[in-house]
């Protein structure tokens, strides 16, 4: 059986906010995520944060947004017809 339940952590104990139809001294797997956090924290990739954290640590320059939005605007090719292409190299 699998079941989500809202609980509250009160005095070093899950107390949860509806019944649970549970015998005595049954054994449960408790997931915790908290609610009052942000909502898309569990999509976020942890490893790629890391990894993109150490590459700028270890860059020399990091150009600023202005400098970037001039970069990409003299880019005149397709980056859909780029994407696409490099979709399709992996399959």
């Amino acid at each position: 059986m699998t079941k989500q339940v809202d609980a509250v952590y009160e005095n070093g104990v899950l107390r949860p906010l509806e019944p649970l139809l549970l015998e005595e001294h049954q054994q449960v797997r408790i997931t915790i995520s908290s609610l009052s956090g942000d909502p898309l924290a569990s999509l976020i990739d942890r490893s790629f944060l890391e990894q993109a954290h150490k590459e700028v640590a270890a860059a020399d320059y990091i150009p600023t947004h202005e400098e970037v939005r001039g970069m990409t605007a003299m880019d005149t090719s397709s980056w859909s017809e780029a994407i696409i292409a490099e979709r399709e190299e992996r399959f």
